[in-house]
């Protein structure tokens, strides 16, 4: 078999390879458009890669260059043999040259079928949050209410107690989950510019952690602190929910209260700062 004859069939491998690749990266994205199959996904992905690969391979092994080549630098003067034999060399490279467009519309089509499956996964983080977390379901003037949907009268809770509570409407929503405690049956002050946000001992802070986003559902009466069971972030309720102990870099926000003349416990304000992981703070 000639030179010619085998640099054309590797050639045709190459663009069977390159072309094996772009089917399953097509067949891959629509598998995962479709709500995926891991064991499907994984067989298109190898194969993808692997007719990738093969391609490279018989590139390298039977389109390139072999060498060794030396290039004797004493004699500067071309003599007739050598003429004759860059005339040779360039003939012998004229079919790569002639195949090497072809091969890289087929390497281009590969890689990009590959591209456009490997934007599907994306999905797979989720819905973009926006600006969700710098604002929840509570307005000025919301009912708050218990997991139920029944709303809370100022005296729901006796001192010390604590419950989950939520706008009225928006029972369940995660980033407006809030954590209701009565540390006492006077006004509380947590912190200096909220000497109204604490009617009748009632006080609200955010439950999405502000470490890692987890709720933060265990309330320890007797040491008046608020629990993580993620990572075992602890705050300090009367001291506006500052960080006493774990990885949380920043207080549980706190939500401003107020009674109404019929005693039931509203909301004065959405929360002044965004709920959840303290880096998200610096996105204001």
């Amino acid at each position: 078999m000639s030179s010619h004859q085998r640099e054309a069939r590797a050639t045709n491998r190459i663009a069977v390879a390159f072309g094996v690749t772009a089917a399953a990266a097509v067949g891959l994205a629509i598998t995962y458009g479709l709500g995926g199959q891991s064991q499907v996904e994984g067989a298109l992905l190898a194969i993808a890669l692997g007719g990738l690969g093969y391609g490279f391979v018989e590139v390298a092994k039977h389109l390139l260059p072999q060498g060794p080549y030396v290039e004797e630098r004493e004699q500067l003067v071309a003599t007739p043999e050598d003429v004759a034999s860059f005339e040779q060399a360039l003939e012998r490279g004229q079919p790569w040259l002639s195949r090497r467009g072809f091969l890289v519309k087929m390497l281009g089509l590969a890689a990009g079928a590959l591209g456009i499956a490997a934007l599907f996964p994306l999905r797979s983080l989720g819905p973009n949050p926006g600006r969700t977390l710098f604002h929840t379901r509570w307005r000025k003037g919301t009912f708050v209410v218990d997991e139920q949907g029944e709303r809370v009268r100022v005296d729901t809770l006796d001192v010390g107690g604590a419950i989950t509570v939520f706008p009225q409407g928006s029972v369940g929503v995660e980033n407006s989950q809030t954590m209701l405690i009565r540390l006492t049956d006077r006004d509380f002050v947590t912190r200096d510019g909220r000497e109204t946000w604490g009617p009748e001992g009632y006080v609200a802070f955010s439950k999405v952690c502000t470490h890692a986003g987890c709720p933060v559902g265990l309330y320890q009466q007797q040491f008046k602190k608020l629990l993580c069971p993620c990572h075992q972030s602890t705050f300090d309720v009367p001291d506006a929910a500052s960080v006493s102990f774990g990885p949380a870099t920043r207080p549980l926000p706190q939500l401003p209260l107020m009674i109404d003349d019929d005693g039931f416990l509203r909301s004065q304000s959405d929360y002044e700062e965004p709920i959840g992981p303290g880096f998200w703070n610096r996105g204001r």
